[in-house]
């Protein structure tokens, strides 16, 4: 249940018009004000950390830009995130033993990683990270380290999902009533070589915890059901249409060698890329069932 004074309760209009405002004054209008030069990742000095999180604060995101360059050394992306609080991993089944995920092409063979579009070339169209968890497993945060960018595409665009909401909410507000049922949408069950993996899996597509507004929301067609009332179908007409207009707010970047994206699972996309066998694209990418917080507030 959403509190009624939450500025995200469909009822609370007064709450929402002052928490929309502050929201939207200064808002960055550009991908490069997301970055941050950071020494060493994996102890951020206090005047580092401060603008990382002022940039979190406001957009549920930040980039920090670091001297790692093509190392592969997983303790910086996971000791950068540990100091905002990001500490449990989820392990999902194709994540390395770390429970850090390395995303770079491979063939099927390799533990049938390549049947997954994050393991390809291929584009990944708009959606929210770990959208098919039950609610135990909520994926409210991720780290996204480049270690090696593709030669040519691989950029992601970015988008707050709060900013979606506004534009959702201001739209018509049945839009948030419709995307908050525990009904809302549901994930088919996914069955492997072993029997079933997951079950179906029902829920909100809009939800809050720990205060925080949270989205699950992938635009395939194929991995998810949505309710087929009216009024669902014309909310998720109208986010489709809204991400399809790249409205302002929506932030393109590629990331570089030592470049990595910290946020509280914000909308993103990543467009199709080319590399070389000797030369592959490869990024870590850590999924927490944390939110990000301010440890040194």
């Amino acid at each position: 249940m959403i509190p009624l004074d939450s500025p995200f309760h469909p009822d609370n209009a007064a709450g929402y018009q002052s928490w929309r405002a502050s929201k939207l004054a200064d808002y960055p209008t550009r991908g490069e004000d997301l970055i941050v030069p950071v020494r060493d990742p994996k102890q951020l000095s206090d005047a580092e950390y401060s603008a990382l999180w002022g940039r979190i604060a406001k957009t549920n995101m930040a980039i920090y830009a670091s001297s790692m360059d093509e190392s592969e050394d997983k303790d910086g992306p996971r000791l950068l995130s540990a100091q905002f609080g990001l500490t449990h991993l989820d392990a999902n089944w194709l994540a390395d033993e770390d429970g850090i995920s390395s995303l770079t092409p491979q063939d099927e063979g390799a533990a049938k990683r390549g049947e997954f579009i994050p393991y390809t070339h291929h584009r990944i169209r708009w959606h929210t990270d770990g959208y098919y968890n039950p609610p135990q497993r909520r994926i409210f945060a991720m780290t996204l380290h480049c270690v090696r960018a593709a030669d040519d595409g691989g950029e992601n665009d970015l988008l707050d999902h709060e900013l979606a909401y506004i534009a959702l909410r201001d739209a018509n507000p049945e839009h948030i009533r419709a995307l908050m049922a525990v009904d809302a949408m549901t994930i088919p069950a996914r069955a492997d070589e072993t029997g079933t993996a997951r079950a179906d899996e029902t829920g909100p597509a809009l939800c809050v915890a720990d205060e925080r507004l949270h989205l699950r929301y992938t635009a395939r067609t194929r991995s998810i059901a949505w309710k087929q009332d009216a009024a669902t179908q014309a909310a998720l007409k109208a986010l489709e249409e809204l991400l399809e207009s790249r409205p302002a707010g929506v932030f393109t970047l590629k990331l570089q060698p030592g470049m990595g994206l910290i946020c509280n699972n914000v909308l993103h996309t990543r467009s199709g890329f080319s590399d070389r066998p000797e030369h592959r694209r490869l990024l870590y990418r850590a999924r927490y069932h944390d939110h990000l917080n301010n440890l040194r507030g």
